[in-house]
């Protein structure tokens, strides 16, 4: 498998109608085009922050199809195939390999908190009629279970698409962990605290800040690999507080809903979540008020960005 995922991949958004009723192809190419032109190095598609869980077949298929064929090889397309059932997840897997895309990402089994073995025969299926390099995701968080490093390496070792996962247990540790246990064969991508999991070996970074700050977002990253690690960890303390902002301002998943105003707001509008979240619209007067503070932070981070990369030219 010829594959080097490397850098900050927008985990992005799913673009709705006004009314939520399908899918918006003609918002979703400018988004894309908005991605390319900033430089973003990978896209992931249908992932947490992608709605998967409300979307049709068919809409799958259609968006897939559509994502692949206007990115036209010009960075790689990672799409989201998990599902509590091992032979949908199967059926997934290989109908987006099918459509062209270049590398998976995959949730374990959720809601039933699979066993160690289950979860090893759900991958395993996967592997058995797919291809593809596969990011296993790992998030305890939404999945109801934690794979540890035990069984990450088994994974690698047993299943050669296995080479990339999303370490998202807020245990930045845990990345130095994989590596360790696999040698350094599994690449890890960060799910949060990005400055960290980088010193600590990550690749890369599952970036859903990507929907609307992807120039910061993506050259984060860039930073950390040339050595810039303080100018890295301003910006990331820029994002932390937008996060803080979002995170007081709506219940659970609110960044989905946060993603698509602030989307919209930078310029690039993709509808607004399906039930059963929370939309924006819902939200009144104070997604309002916090979205004139978000806006005004994403301007303060443009700002940074000027700075530290005129300090660099000079």
């Amino acid at each position: 498998m010829d594959h080097n995922f490397r850098g900050s991949y927008t985990v992005a958004v799913t673009p709705f109608t006004d009314d939520l009723s399908d899918l918006d192809l003609s918002a979703w190419k400018s988004f894309l085009n908005w991605q390319l032109d900033i430089g973003v190095p990978g896209i992931i598609i249908l992932g947490t922050t992608g709605e998967f869980l409300t979307i049709s077949d068919n809409e799958r298929n259609t968006f897939v199809e559509s994502t692949v064929k206007h990115i036209n090889k010009r960075i790689p397309v990672l799409v989201g195939t998990m599902n509590a059932h091992t032979p949908t997840a199967v059926r997934y897997s290989h109908e987006a390999e099918e459509l062209g895309a270049d590398g998976l990402m995959i949730l374990p089994p959720y809601y039933y908190t699979p066993t160690h073995e289950e979860i090893f025969n759900y991958y395993r299926a996967i592997c058995e009629k797919i291809s593809l390099p596969i990011m296993l995701y790992n998030n305890p968080f939404t999945s109801n279970v934690d794979m540890p490093t035990a069984l990450v390496a088994k994974l690698t070792k047993s299943f050669e698409q296995i080479r990339y996962i999303k370490e998202a247990s807020m245990d930045a540790a845990r990345v130095f962990d994989i590596i360790e246990a696999t040698d350094g064969v599994m690449n890890v991508f960060a799910g949060e605290r990005i400055v960290e999991s980088y010193l600590m070996g990550a690749v890369g970074y599952v970036n859903p800040y990507g929907n609307y700050i992807p120039r910061a977002s993506s050259r984060i990253c860039d930073m950390i690999v040339a050595g810039r690690v303080n100018d890295a960890k301003k910006i990331q303390h820029k994002i932390d507080e937008m996060q803080e902002v979002i995170g007081k301002g709506h219940p659970t998943y609110g960044h989905q809903c946060y993603s698509k105003a602030l989307a919209r707001h930078a310029g690039y509008p993709v509808g607004d979540v399906r039930p059963p979240l929370t939309t924006f619209e819902e939200l009144g007067n104070e997604g309002i008020e916090r979205l004139k503070l978000l806006g005004s932070m994403m301007q303060q981070l443009d700002r940074l960005l000027d700075d530290l990369e005129s300090k660099l030219a000079a």
